[in-house]
């Protein structure tokens, strides 16, 4: 059976796809963007992208800041190429390669970000460190990523949030999607550790009482369980979700962390 992704690879699913740009375009998603780049303080120069997706970001950074060269740079050929088919003529150039090894020199950029991809990562201190290698004296570091574990619902009955998480859990490890479930609350401390001064952190916590709004985000239909044969585990708990969403009590929050540092 297919992985959702292989975040260690080249490819890229449909199934990926396809979630990166609902969430794109999600109102939850712009808004955790919008504190991101308040707190990245960029105001044109070279910018990096780690882990670029669809190149959506790229594209609106160049929109926003045209005298700015924009690189989106991803590990998966299938995602560069997907960016490149929505390219819209701005200045973005779109590339592959690695957050380990990042194909580009010192001090290369004026800023750098990199937008839930740390959670993807076995070894996400050592994708900082080279992050902030190709950032220049001055340039501002962006992080953004889930923390997993802050994923809670309620509704009717009261006591399915426990199930829901440990299904989650169980869910990302199945998929082989996250390798980290707390990565965003590790933020600050990563970016401390490779030696970024003027660290700023700041959660965006999400709250939905809809569950087509919840959808673009968080992974808790039917589909989902489907797609990595947890059907029968899953059914009793999503028989729970329904009946909250029938009778009004559906909530659900996760919260996203942005943190940002000066090399």
């Amino acid at each position: 059976m297919d992985t959702i992704s292989d975040f260690s690879g080249t490819t890229q699913t449909a199934l990926l796809r396809d979630y990166l740009s609902l969430a794109a375009g999600s109102s939850a998603i712009q808004r955790v963007r919008a504190a991101g780049l308040a707190m990245w303080e960029v105001d044109g120069g070279r910018l990096l992208d780690v882990g670029s997706g669809n190149g959506e970001v790229a594209r609106e950074l160049s929109a926003l800041l045209p005298e700015a060269e924009v690189t989106a740079v991803d590990h998966s050929a299938d995602a560069v190429a997907t960016a490149s088919g929505l390219h819209d003529g701005s200045r973005v150039s779109y590339e592959v390669g690695d957050a380990y090894a990042l194909p580009y020199p010192d001090g290369h950029f004026d800023g750098v970000r990199s937008e839930r991809v740390l959670q993807h990562l076995a070894e996400p201190d050592r994708a900082v460190a080279e992050m902030a290698r190709v950032l220049r004296p001055g340039g501002r570091l962006l992080l953004i990523d889930t923390e997993w574990q802050s994923f809670r619902v309620d509704g009717s009955p009261e006591n399915f949030n426990e199930e829901c998480l440990a299904l989650l859990m169980e869910w990302q490890a199945r998929a082989r999607s996250v390798d980290s479930p707390p990565s965003g609350r590790t933020l600050r401390r990563r970016l401390v550790t490779a030696g970024l001064t003027d660290v700023r952190t700041e959660p965006v916590t999400l709250v939905f009482t809809d569950l087509a709004e919840a959808a673009p985000i968080m992974p808790i239909g039917a589909e989902m369980f489907a797609y990595v044969g947890m059907e029968d585990r899953a059914a009793g708990w999503l028989a729970d979700l329904e009946r909250a969403v029938a009778d009004g009590t559906f909530l659900v929050t996760l919260t996203i962390w942005v943190a940002a540092g000066t090399r």
